[in-house]
């Protein structure tokens, strides 16, 4: 009988102490709030303060083995402790289950950077870039007082040049490709901390706190050009690593960031599938427009069809009101506000890498809550001949895509709708092919749709295939995108045949060539816009199956934003209720 007695009272312990936990959605909610606080931000506190989250303003990341080391036991320790928790299968508890998986890949994505692609180990760009970052979110957005956002940039300064020497320890062997990309970078980093940082914080009151800050921003400075000449001198000559992450790295990327599971092989099927799908539409669409010309003639004529330079900013403001007056009056997708994004030049130190870019303000901001439509104007050092082949980016069809893909319905119709995302988790951790795949879907969605029609977003019939074979053209690529990643990374392309492949299959300029190889070799996997788009594209035909004459596109788009930016697989799942092949 004591016996049972106490197996009993063991028994009644045990079940105080699991009540005492709360259900698995509580204890769900307060591991990945503690996973935020103790691990994500604690060692990205940049990305907390774009985000919102300004307890972190003053801390700046941290580079050194030792760091890395405790990162990397930290994730370990909340892998464990996410595993042990046991949802139900209900129906109801679909978002706090599936949230769970999401924290969960995101843990494994972390230990898979840190412990097998090792960045920090190859990547010299990673340094700087972070130093320029760091002190960039503390710039773009009045959060607060200019003192209070200066002091904050006071303490990370001065732990930069820290973070520069963690380099030249933990730089080993470095890929070529990778430090020639820091060196590319670093003049524009070094100009920006020498006159965009101290231009930004020209409103500071406190007149210590400024020659303090002129103190501290000299020593960045001097540390980059520092980090710059031992780049050159002596990293460069040893860089002989190799860049490629390989096929079983690049499979666990994919899933963990993706939830995408399938096989590389198969997924380069249907890479090449769509972009033999987009260069035949470019050819139709290009006979139809020039019946006597090479469809390489008549994108080489559609490259000359562009704003000029001072008018760029004010060509892409123009698109604005057709776009939104076409969204709403064919039911596209709610637009929840009738603020605009505030088109602006880009920031110096971005320019080497992007044409145009959104800059919205993180969820959990408060204050400073503008959007930025940034574009990159030529640079003024640029002969005349180089401003023209640089503007044939910025043709007439691509305008109309980029406009589409970064603002309407595109990122800033889904910065819109982040609100309403359903959790914390959906509203800070987010897949590439929700994001991308979603802006890169619109291009084409908006013209399958109607826009650029006569009349709509174009004046005649030729300005619509125009318009056409701009979205082609931003299309393949990123079909190119999608092959070169997978054949780069797996050890079945090199450099050389990359570049060769974006512009023979891909229809790119050389110069484009060279700067999207460069990209893919430090970001394997993004294939991710064509893969988004046709996942998006799949589960829309799946549900107009499904639901028949009830289908309604508004809604389908409206019930897509609403998810936040989970993976395509929890949306699939959430739409239509089964966990179907998203592709």
């Amino acid at each position: 009988m004591r016996k049972i007695a106490a197996l009993l009272t063991i028994g009644a312990c045990m079940s105080t102490a699991i009540a005492a936990q709360g259900t698995w959605k509580q204890r769900f909610q307060r591991v990945s709030d503690e996973y935020f606080d103790q691990v994500y931000f604690r060692y990205a506190p940049s990305a907390a303060t774009q985000t919102g989250f300004h307890q972190y303003d003053s801390q700046l990341e941290d580079f050194s083995r030792k760091a890395i080391d405790a990162e990397i036991a930290a994730l370990k320790d909340f892998e464990r402790r996410m595993e042990a928790i046991h949802p139900d299968d209900s129906a109801a508890d679909f978002v706090p289950r599936s949230d769970r998986e999401i924290v969960l890949s995101n843990i494994r994505s972390q230990l898979l950077t840190l412990e097998t692609i090792r960045p920090w180990e190859k990547d010299a760009d990673n340094y700087s870039s972070a130093c320029a970052n760091a002190a960039f979110v503390l710039m773009e957005r009045k959060f607060a007082p200019p003192d209070d956002r200066l002091r904050s940039l006071i303490a990370r300064e001065k732990q930069m040049p820290s973070l520069l020497a963690a380099a030249r320890i933990n730089l080993q062997n470095p890929p070529h490709i990778f430090t020639e990309i820091a060196i590319e970078q670093l003049p524009d980093i070094i100009s920006f901390f020498e006159h965009d940082v101290p231009q930004a914080f020209a409103d500071a009151q406190d007149a210590a706190l400024k020659a303090e800050f002129a103190r501290t921003n000299a020593a960045v400075i001097a540390a980059l050009n520092q980090y710059l000449g031992w780049l050159k001198t002596d990293l460069l000559a040893k860089s002989n690593g190799d860049f490629r992450i390989g096929a079983d790295a690049f499979q666990k990327k994919l899933e963990y960031d993706e939830m995408v599971d399938l096989p590389l092989d198969k997924l380069l099927g249907i890479g090449w599938a769509d972009l033999r799908k987009n260069q035949e539409h470019f050819k139709e669409v290009a006979h139809e427009l020039e019946p006597d010309k090479d469809p390489r003639t008549v994108l080489e004529e559609l490259g000359k069809d562009h704003p000029a330079p001072d008018q760029l900013l004010d060509s892409f403001r123009a698109t604005f009101n057709s776009l939104i007056t076409f969204i709403r009056a064919h039911h596209i997708v709610t637009i929840p506000s009738d603020v605009k994004p505030i088109v602006e030049e880009t920031p110096p130190f971005m320019r080497a890498t992007t044409f145009a870019s959104m800059d919205t303000p993180g969820p959990y901001e408060a204050h400073a809550t503008e959007a930025y439509f940034n574009v990159t104007l030529p640079d003024p050092k640029m002969t005349p001949a180089e401003v023209e082949g640089y503007m044939h980016s910025f043709n007439i069809g691509t305008v109309i895509s980029t406009a589409v893909h970064e603002a309407y319905p595109g990122h800033y119709v889904q910065f819109l709708w982040l609100p309403q995302a359903p959790s914390k988790v959906r509203r800070i951790l987010g897949a590439n092919t929700d994001v991308e795949g979603w802006a890169h879907y619109c291009e084409q969605m908006m013209l399958d749709e109607g826009y650029g029609q006569p009349g709509m977003g174009a004046k005649d019939e030729r300005e619509s295939k125009l318009l056409r074979l701009g979205q082609l053209q931003d299309a393949l690529l990123r079909n190119a995108r999608f092959i070169v990643g997978i054949e780069m990374h797996t050890g079945k392309m090199n450099v050389e045949q990359a570049e060769e492949f974006f512009q023979k299959e891909g229809y790119q300029s050389k110069e484009t060539a060279v700067v999207e190889t460069k990209r893919g070799a430090g970001d394997p996997t993004y294939l991710y816009y064509t893969l988004g788009k046709l996942q998006i594209m799949k589960l829309r035909e799946d549900l107009k199956r499904k639901e028949g004459a009830a289908f309604s596109l508004e809604k389908f788009h409206d019930d897509f934003l609403k998810q936040g930016f989970p993976p395509i697989k929890i949306i699939r799942e959430a739409m239509l209720g089964d966990d179907s092949p998203t592709l």
